[in-house]
């Protein structure tokens, strides 16, 4: 196993991510939204995923809002070592801000840079267990490193949070492919 492997495998351990309940109620938003937000049916979930997302995204403060928005941004342009460094600043200054946490994990996978996002990932669900979108990060990473019942284990949970989604849908349709011998 290589090292980035090790640490990677160590953080999600320590953190036993994929054992977090994913009924935990630690998030910042009403829990009547997650409920509505898991509904298959009907277009409710749209609202309530769009005042999940805002309840995440807000740091509590303008400047950090700001950081936080740099960081995406040098994200969006694949400026990788730039979207780690904003996103540093804003962990180091919002450290319960679990989207913080999550965007740099995104940050450090995209630049290859498995061990640190692992951490990140596995901070992130600590600090929100509800963030399907770092489980679903999570998921996609373990398919990368050839975990696909870990991966299978982190899209189940993030999809029970919010089904809609359709990056974990498609990745879950490819591992379940995967498991079973045949190709999609």
């Amino acid at each position: 196993m290589t090292r980035v492997k090790h640490v990677f495998y160590c953080a999600a351990t320590a953190f036993s991510i994929l054992g977090m309940p994913v009924g935990a109620d630690c998030a910042p938003a009403d829990a009547g939204l997650y409920e509505t937000l898991a509904q298959t049916e009907g277009d409710g979930w749209i609202d309530a995923e769009m005042a999940v997302l805002s309840a995440w995204e807000d740091t509590g403060s303008e400047a950090l809002n700001m950081i936080q928005n740099r960081g995406e941004g040098a994200l969006d342009r694949g400026d990788y070592p730039s979207a780690i460094g904003h996103l540093t600043a804003l962990t180091d200054h919002a450290p319960d801000h679990a989207m913080g946490f999550q965007l740099r994990g995104m940050a450090y996978w995209m630049n290859g840079d498995f061990g640190p996002a692992g951490a990140d990932l596995a901070h992130a669900l600590m600090l929100e267990p509800k963030q399907y979108l770092a489980l679903t990060q999570l998921g996609t990473m373990l398919e990368e490193l050839g975990d696909l019942k870990g991966a299978a284990a982190a899209l189940d949970a993030s999809l029970a949070i919010n089904p809609h989604q359709m990056d974990a849908q498609d990745a879950a349709s490819r591992i379940e492919a995967q498991a079973k011998g045949t190709d999609i």
